[in-house]
């Protein structure tokens, strides 16, 4: 049996599914057994990791000259299911939500969460509406949805009008407890940023949805009450360029606050540093308002870590 995979993400990290990819290549190899998996990414994204993967084959496509939306739009619905036919592909994987309209052999698609459909504030302006319709249309007619948790298969059910019988639930993995940080690591960690001996940890996204704000509100509240001011807030990830609604800057937040003194942010940590800031951490807090999986959950228990999080909430 010959797979088709849709490799766009391969090399953005920085994202989820991004990261869903890579992960995924990596098991495959391990256990590709009987079928033959080739992996089809951008021309522009040439990887080292094919030498890590040698039972997966990555194959190679030039985008035209188009804008960057008009050419990620191209090759999700022109490059990817004219590559199915032409490689004869017996199954298209598309590992993230962009099914192909023409779908030249059985096409399965994982969709990851329904933000766009369920929260406002992320349906965006008309081309993103009009893509989002498109892509929720390509996923009716696929012949299999994956999706990463049963509360995020329920709302492709009811708002995608998919029967149940063809969206399976494959849960996302954390990272191998061979992986788990030594001394060493958590040492060489401490020192590099400089962490506090207790602290409690915000490591991910700060959009709107990420409801950071509480969580630093949440903080503030916990000092005026007596909490001890040796436990100090540290807050990791890439910091948004403007302030906005949308993307509310943690830091002006602090301030507002009256945290500076008390909040750490560390900006963007490398892969490889996450585990070892879970495992320092006195308890990770993570809010959010939604999310189809939330994979740092599992990480930082796994790391031994108190996790503090949020229930189910809908507008």
């Amino acid at each position: 049996m010959h797979v088709l995979i849709n490799g766009w993400f391969l090399n953005q990290l920085t994202t989820g599914s991004g990261q869903y990819v890579h992960q995924l290549m990596a098991q495959l190899a391990q256990h590709a057994g009987p079928i033959r998996f080739t992996l089809l990414c951008p021309a522009t994204q040439r990887t080292p990791q094919a030498e890590l993967w040698p039972d997966i084959t990555l194959a190679y496509r030039p985008l035209p000259s188009l804008p960057s939306n008009l050419r990620k739009l191209w090759w999700e619905q022109v490059t990817i299911p004219m590559a199915a036919r032409r490689l004869r592909a017996d199954l298209l994987w598309v590992p993230y939500w962009a099914a192909p309209l023409w779908q030249p052999c059985p096409t399965v698609v994982t969709v990851h969460d329904l933000i766009h459909h369920l929260l406002p504030a992320y349906r965006g302006g008309r081309l993103q509406r009009l893509y989002t319709r498109l892509v929720s249309y390509t996923a009716q007619r696929a012949a299999g949805v994956i999706t990463v948790s049963h509360a995020a298969a329920r709302d492709i059910v009811a708002q995608l009008q998919i029967p149940g019988g063809r969206v399976h639930v494959v849960y996302n993995g954390a990272q191998p407890e061979a992986d788990r940080p030594d001394a060493a690591l958590l040492a060489a960690v401490r020192q590099k940023y400089g962490l506090p001996p207790r602290f409690f940890l915000y490591l991910g996204g700060f959009d709107v949805r990420k409801n950071v704000r509480t969580t630093l509100q949440a903080y503030r509240r916990y000092l005026d009450r007596g909490g001890d001011r040796a436990v100090r807030m540290v807050i990791a990830g890439r910091l948004p360029a403007q302030d906005t609604p949308f993307t509310p800057d943690p830091q002006k937040i602090a301030a507002e606050l009256n945290l500076t003194s008390q909040v750490q942010f560390c900006g963007w940590i490398e892969e490889g540093e996450k585990s070892a800031f879970y495992a320092l951490a006195t308890a990770y807090l993570f809010p959010s308002f939604y999310e189809g999986f939330g994979l740092m959950v599992i990480e930082a228990m796994q790391a031994g870590t108190p996790v503090i999080t949020s229930g189910e909430f809908r507008e």
